[in-house]
């Protein structure tokens, strides 16, 4: 697993066990993330966080590759 999917899944165990963290995630997610995991997102960067239901699936579309320009692993040092 890369770290950046351990790090997803951190904050999702969080999330699930922590009521007030998932809250604070889902109404401000940068605040969450850099009081909960010391990480700071630049300004630039926006983040969402959904939560699923038994009836409601959230479907990521990510950024089609062949359409970034991607330099000095900047995605990567997102998370």
């Amino acid at each position: 697993m890369s770290s950046n999917e351990t790090l997803k899944a951190q904050i999702i165990q969080k999330a699930w066990e922590d009521e007030a963290f998932k809250n604070q995630l889902i109404a401000d997610p940068k605040a969450a993330l850099k009081q909960a995991f010391g990480i700071t997102l630049p300004d630039d960067i926006k983040v969402k966080a959904v939560e699923e239901t038994s009836t409601e699936f959230v479907l990521v579309i990510p950024t089609n590759p062949a359409k970034v320009l991607v330099t000095s692993n900047a995605v990567e040092s997102i998370w």
